[in-house]
This record gives structure tokens, sequence and C-alpha cells, in this order.
């Protein structure tokens, strides 16, 4: 759908490709293209799951730098607010998404991991926000989606070092959620992404709607967003289906409509 991210589909499984060699530079024009891919596959309902993958060698190094070099203080500001809106298109997906990484996914590759549910790597991976050592912060959601998911000292150790972490390193702190062969990694992610979809697209987008806004208010007001994302599928045909399904003929083996 674009000159460097394609959208690929295959049964209720969307995958979002990079592919702008020789290390997927997250350029202005990706940035777009990100966007374009995550409004597509956000407004089908045919879509059960997404895989984020960046191809078998590389799953992006970074944002470009020499792009990057060009520009003074007005114009990032003003352009960093696409470049956050781009990424949080990604986060905003409201299927389950899952981050395929082989090689190298540093600075914005990190930071476009991170806008995924789930990630699996390959154990050639390697994870990191160099950016203090090019004289910036991350700007696309590292200081804050990395804290959140690892926790604020571990998040300090990386931006403040710009160190790069290892696959194993990545699992074992809670950036990485599988590890396998660099050459399983996109066969794994789609499984994986098929088992999340095999279910009610209506749930999934519900249960994923309530951890994302729990996790930012206390836990009463989580518990009321709970309730009404949980009471809200008693209105659905999916509902209906899933339980009688279970009625019928036991767990998992009911066939839903995404209504």
């Amino acid at each position: 759908m674009g000159e460097y991210v394609s959208l690929e589909l295959a049964g209720e499984v969307a995958s979002i490709v990079l592919s702008r060699p020789p290390m997927n530079a997250l350029s202005r024009q990706v940035q777009e293209e990100l966007r374009a891919a995550a409004g597509e596959v956000s407004a089908r309902r045919d879509i059960g799951a997404v895989v984020v993958y960046g191809g078998p060698k590389v799953f992006a190094a970074g944002a470009d730098i020499r792009e990057m070099a060009e520009m003074d203080y007005q114009e990032m500001a003003l352009q960093s607010r696409d470049l956050q809106s781009a990424f949080t298109a990604i986060a905003n997906i409201p299927v389950p998404t899952i981050a395929a990484v082989t090689g190298y996914a540093l600075g914005g590759g990190c930071e476009l991991a991170l806008c995924c549910d789930l990630r699996v790597a390959g154990d050639n991976a390697k994870f990191g926000q160099p950016e203090v050592l090019l004289g910036i912060i991350p700007g696309a959601g590292g200081t804050q989606r990395l804290s959140r998911l690892i926790g604020p000292a571990r998040a300090k150790d990386l931006i403040f070092s710009g160190r790069f972490v290892g696959a194993e390193e990545a699992m074992r702190i809670g950036l990485v959620d599988k590890v396998v062969a660099p050459d399983d990694v996109y066969t794994e992610a789609i499984a994986w992404a098929e088992q999340f979809a095999a279910g009610s697209s209506t749930a999934l987008r519900a249960a994923k709607r309530a951890i994302n806004f729990g996790l930012e208010v206390d836990l009463n007001t989580g518990l009321e967003i709970e309730r009404g994302e949980f009471t809200g599928l008693f209105a659905t045909d999916d509902r209906i289906i899933g339980m009688t399904s279970f009625m019928e003929n036991g767990p998992g083996k009911a066939k839903f409509t995404g209504r």
C-alpha cells in the first residue's frame, strides 16, 4: 500500500511489513505509510490480529538520521507531533498486535516494537534507545512506553546509557515475550496472531481497551472501565454465539462473526 510499507493479509491476520533497505530507517515517508497501514487495519472488521515485521534481517535500526539532522528547532517542533501520532496509530490498532523482531530494533525501531502488544524476537535481536549518543532523547514514545513496560529504573538504564540489549536480556527484563531462532520469528508471530484471531474480535477489542485505558487510571476507575466493556459485550452476537456453542459443544469451538 506504500513504497516502503506493505499490508499483507492471510485469513484474519494482517501483516504490516517494512521494506526500506538497508536498515528500514524510519523516515517521514515511512512514518506516514505506517500511519496509513494502521488506519487501514483499524477500519476493517475482518482482521482479528496484526503482525508488524521488518523482514528477515532487521526490524528497524532507527530514525533517518540524515533527514533528522537537517531539521532545526522550529521544524522539529511541528514534525514531532506527526512522528508521535504515526507511532500512536500503531499503538491504537484495536486488535492484538505482535512485533516480529529480527536483527536491530534501535531508537525508533525499538519504539515501534513498543507500540505493539507483544514482541517475538530472534535470538540475534538487539534492542536499544541510543538517542542520548546523538545528543537527543527518544521522541516517539520511548521514554513513556518503555518505562511503563519494564519499569522506570530499567528504562532509565537503557535510555541514559544508550546501550544495546540482546534478546535474552530483553526477555529477562520484560521487553520481549518470546525468543526463537531468527528464521522462525515471523512464523511464530503469525501462529500467535492466528490464535488470537480465532477468538471473538468484539471481545478482543474490548479486552484491549480495558487493559490499555485501565493502566492509565486508579484501580477503582479501571474496574469501572472493565465493567462497562464486560457488560457491553452482552449486546453482541458474539456473546450469544460463544455461550451457545459452549453449552452445546464445549469450549473453543465457537465460530464468531465479529458482531
